[in-house]
């Protein structure tokens, strides 16, 4: 199954910001050699805070989301390679957690290392833009589930599963990606997606999304 590329489907929707890879690849290359590696299994969590100090995750292999603690939603998902904990202060910190999403490598060191092996090396650039892709993947979220109806909402979503990989997308049914994304009731959801499948707009079996056929505007 081929990822979906954007199109007219997508007219109205927010566009999701570019993500900075060539920066993020210099700023592992630096970090990757001072940091604990680890492969973990899927749903291993872990905390930005080790004893009192901020942790830096370097995502090496697989896919991870960062979820707030209060309500379990979702923030953000993002896939290898990618970087977490440069921009998270205490107060932020203690009501954020990460979660692996399928088995991945993760790289883990102290932020204020991280930090001072960036200024050694002068990645300020990088850095720099690494922070504006994270700030705006996650207004682009929030502004996504507070602002569109909520047709426009599961449609994004149903995107972006399609574009998750394919283990993902397997092990999780479409109604729950969307709830653990999202405010709205299973039962609206449900109803969306049931008339979504009934008229042939998307393919699913079991509750599990197999194909994204035509998704129109408006609904």
């Amino acid at each position: 199954m081929s990822a979906l590329k954007p199109g007219p489907q997508d007219a109205g929707l927010l566009p999701e910001p570019n993500k900075p890879r060539q920066d993020i690849h210099l700023l592992i290359q630096h970090l990757s050699d001072a940091s604990n590696k680890a492969l973990t299994q899927k749903r291993k969590s872990f905390n930005f805070i080790k004893g009192q100090e901020n942790q830096c995750f370097l995502l090496l292999k697989g896919s991870v989301s960062l979820y707030r603690t209060s309500d379990g939603i979702i923030l953000s998902s993002e896939r290898a390679p990618y970087i977490f904990g440069l921009s998270s202060q205490n107060s932020v910190s203690q009501h954020l957690y990460l979660r692996t999403e399928e088995d991945s490598l993760i790289g883990m060191l102290p932020s204020s290392e991280a930090k001072r092996i960036i200024k050694t090396n002068n990645l300020w650039e990088s850095y720099a833009n690494l922070l504006i892709y994270n700030a705006s993947r996650i207004y682009s979220h929030c502004v996504a589930i507070s602002q569109l109806s909520s047709y426009e909402i599961i449609k994004r979503q149903l995107l972006q599963l399609h574009n998750e990989p394919i283990g993902i997308r397997q092990n999780i049914t479409a109604a729950n990606y969307i709830l653990s994304r999202t405010f709205l009731s299973r039962s609206g959801v449900m109803r969306i997606l049931s008339r979504l499948k009934a008229d042939g707009h998307i393919t699913a079996e079991r509750g599990i999304l197999l194909s994204i056929n035509n998704l129109p505007d408006n609904y």
